[in-house]
């Protein structure tokens, strides 16, 4: 595997953790509008359950990934989650994004891109 479409498969990874992030937030969203409910009502939903398979499988190819890619690699391409679940919160939960999240992700895409390109 070259190392371009490792890092290809490792963006994949943090996409999935990211929506996997989503998905829990609704999860959170649903326990604090539905205080009535259990515990295991509140948490136990469908997209309790996707976002633990979407976790299951991000896992299950990052080990993979990690067989043709070092860590100090790629594991700096996984920050991108912290660019990726803002802007994705912004669009699905109408959760705000301010010019701190502009300027930290910025930074944040600098250093992958320096690192990847090494």
């Amino acid at each position: 595997m070259t190392k371009n479409v490792a890092l290809l498969l490792t963006f994949l990874c943090v996409c999935l953790v990211a929506g996997g992030q989503i998905m829990f937030k609704l999860v959170a969203n649903r326990a604090t509008n539905s205080p009535g409910l259990s515990l295991i009502e509140q948490w136990f939903t469908w997209q309790f359950i996707v976002a633990l398979v979407i976790y299951g499988v991000a896992t299950l190819m990052w080990v993979w990934v990690l067989r043709f890619i070092p860590l100090n690699v790629a594991y700096p391409v996984y920050a991108l989650a912290f660019i990726i679940v803002p802007i994705a919160s912004y669009f699905l939960l109408t959760e705000p994004i301010g010019l701190n999240h502009l300027i930290g992700g910025s930074l944040i895409v600098a250093g992958v891109f320096v690192i990847a390109r090494g």
